[in-house]
C-alpha cells in the first residue's frame, strides 16, 4: 500500500508522485484510486487500489540501483534480434514490465542501433518513450532536473 507523497513508477507511463487517494464512481462502480501526477507531460493517472499488484505499480529505485542502471547503459553487448518485428515485440514486453533495468536495456539497444543503422519510425517512437520513462524515474531517484538527467543519460550512452 502506498501513501500520499510516495514516489512511484507506473509501467508504460513513467514515474510520478501519489497526490491523493480518492473514491470515484466510474461506469457505475465506486472504487478507491491512487491519483498519481506524472511530471512529464503534466499528466494525472488514476490507478485502482484493488488493481495495484496487476498494474505493476512500484516504488522509485534507490541510489544503489542507479549504478545498476548505469552498468546496463554502458554495456555494449547488443543481444537484440535482427528481425524488426521480433525485436519490436521483445522491446515492448521489456517496457511493459516496468523494470527499470529492462527499460534501460531497451534504451541502450535502440540507441546503439540508431547510431549504427538508424531506426524505423516505430522504433524511434519506442526509443523516445523508453527514454522518457527512464528519465522520469531517474529524476525522482536522484532529485535532479530533467535536463540534468538528459545530459547524464547521453554521457552514459556515449
Amino acid at each position: 500500500m502506498f501513501n500520499v507523497g510516495d514516489r512511484v513508477v507506473y509501467p508504460m507511463h513513467g514515474a510520478g508522485i501519489i497526490e491523493a487517494i480518492e473514491e470515484k464512481e466510474i461506469l457505475g462502480e465506486i472504487r478507491k484510486y491512487y491519483v498519481m501526477r506524472i511530471p512529464n507531460g503534466d499528466m494525472r493517472v488514476l490507478i485502482p487500489l484493488d488493481n495495484v499488484e496487476e498494474s505493476g505499480l512500484r516504488e522509485v529505485i534507490d541510489e544503489q540501483q542507479i549504478s545498476e542502471v548505469l552498468s546496463v547503459l554502458q554495456d555494449r553487448e547488443d543481444v537484440s534480434n535482427p528481425n524488426w518485428n521480433r525485436r519490436y515485440r521483445a522491446n515492448l514486453e521489456k517496457i511493459k514490465t516496468g523494470d527499470i533495468l529492462e527499460v534501460a536495456e531497451v534504451v541502450r539497444n535502440l540507441s546503439l542501433r540508431e547510431r549504427e543503422k538508424g531506426l524505423s519510425t516505430g522504433e524511434r517512437k519506442m526509443l523516445d518513450n523508453a527514454r522518457q520513462i527512464l528519465i522520469s524515474e531517474l529524476v525522482l531517484a536522484k532529485g535532479t532536473g530533467e535536463e540534468q538527467m538528459e545530459i547524464w543519460l547521453e554521457g552514459a550512452l556515449a
